[in-house]
């Protein structure tokens, strides 16, 4: 069974501050609650073809999976696949302009669950959406703040 999970949210904050900030991989833990971890496996900074490791929890379990980057529009478009990893999935941002100052970002997460994971498909959707809206929640709250924008350190 296949997940597509596609959730959006505005930030008051200029579109190429969001994709800068969201799109560097180095900031993934800073916004995504489950990533405890990113590796780069290719040097910096993100282009097509580049790999990083993720360590993350989900449903009470560490996953590590490799993403490579596919495709890449800087500022508007950033989409990655898992090349390694127990949950074959690409993950996709876009970001769109909504007026100068404010944001809509979209987050969507599609693959179809393998081995362990397959038997869990059915609650996967909905917990991955959980776990996207809180996510999206944080950036926008950080970068609303003002306390992360532009910054991977």
């Amino acid at each position: 069974m296949a997940v597509d999970v596609v959730t959006e949210i505005a930030i008051d904050r200029p579109r190429d501050e969001v994709a800068r900030f969201a799109g560097d991989p180095a900031n993934a833990p800073k916004w995504y609650v489950n990533i405890k971890e990113v590796e780069w496996k290719t040097a910096p900074p993100i282009t097509i073809g580049s790999r990083m490791a993720f360590v993350a929890h989900f449903l009470g379990r560490r996953l590590s999976y490799t993403y490579e980057v596919v495709e890449l529009v800087p500022g508007e478009r950033l989409v990655m696949r898992a090349a390694e990893g127990p949950f074959p999935m690409e993950t996709t941002y876009t970001w769109k302009s909504v007026g100068e100052s404010r944001t809509r970002m979209t987050l969507r997460n599609s693959g179809t669950p393998a081995g362990f994971s397959k038997m869990f498909s059915p609650f996967m959707a909905a917990a991955m959406r959980r776990a996207n809206r809180k996510d999206l929640i944080r950036l926008k709250t950080l970068l609303e703040s003002g306390t992360e924008a532009g910054s991977s350190d």
